[in-house]
């Protein structure tokens, strides 16, 4: 188990251009091939290079666990044959098409943005989990301020108790609060994890790393 500071495209942002679950890290073209590497072997995954509708916003747009990989309508056929080479992959009919924002999941269950359509809640069957809904420090973002794995989740410090319990039920791990990249309560745009390695954005510091390590475990 790992954890490495890094960026993309020379943003700490990197949840916002990446996605990965236990088996497959989705990041945008562009990317050196030694940080190609370092993803890959951080996280121990196959690393697929694409956009997701032509947008580089990968972490914001795709979202899923290791049953598989849910994406927005939007995507194109080529760059859907590109993730099917490696993974299982759903097309999400609905107007939402930043799936990564309203979903949170690992491999025991998923919380939804509150409001999200019948389209998004009935895809969770394709990942094998029951949909939960909530909010996160009274916000729908649930994708966005929070990461999780199948270790632990990390949660925006502005979590409210009976959030945090409604997570963890539904998740079925621990859960800690923090920020990344120095104070930035959208907990995923600041990190790339699953039950093996981690990989934070460039500003991330040492308090938030010690929260990191110690919710999942890397």
């Amino acid at each position: 188990m790992a954890v490495i500071l890094a960026d993309v495209f020379g943003s700490p942002n990197i949840g916002v251009y990446c996605f990965c679950n236990e088996e497959l890290a989705v990041v945008p073209p562009g990317l050196t091939n030694r940080k190609l590497k370092q993803f890959a072997e951080t996280l121990d995954v196959n690393v697929c290079s694409t956009t997701v509708g032509g947008s580089t916003l990968v972490g914001a747009l795709v979202t899923g666990n290791s049953k598989g990989l849910l994406v927005p309508h939007t995507i194109q056929d080529y760059e859907l044959h590109r993730i099917e080479e490696f993974s299982k992959v759903v097309i999400v009919e609905s107007k939402w098409t930043a799936l990564g924002n309203v979903v949170l999941a690992n491999d025991f269950g998923v919380i939804l943005h509150p409001d999200a359509p019948r389209e998004i809640t009935k895809s969770m069957d394709d990942l094998g989990v029951q949909p939960a809904h909530g909010n996160i420090g009274a916000l729908p973002f649930v994708g966005a301020l929070a990461i999780a794995t199948n270790q632990g989740a990390l949660l925006s410090p502005n979590t409210l108790k009976e959030e945090q319990s409604v997570i963890e039920a539904a998740l079925k791990v621990g859960t800690e609060l923090s920020t990344t990249n120095g104070g930035v309560p959208f907990v995923k745009s600041g990190i790339l994890a699953n039950s093996k390695g981690a990989v934070v954005g460039s500003l991330t510091r040492g308090a938030e790393l010690m929260q990191i390590t110690k919710v999942l475990g890397v």
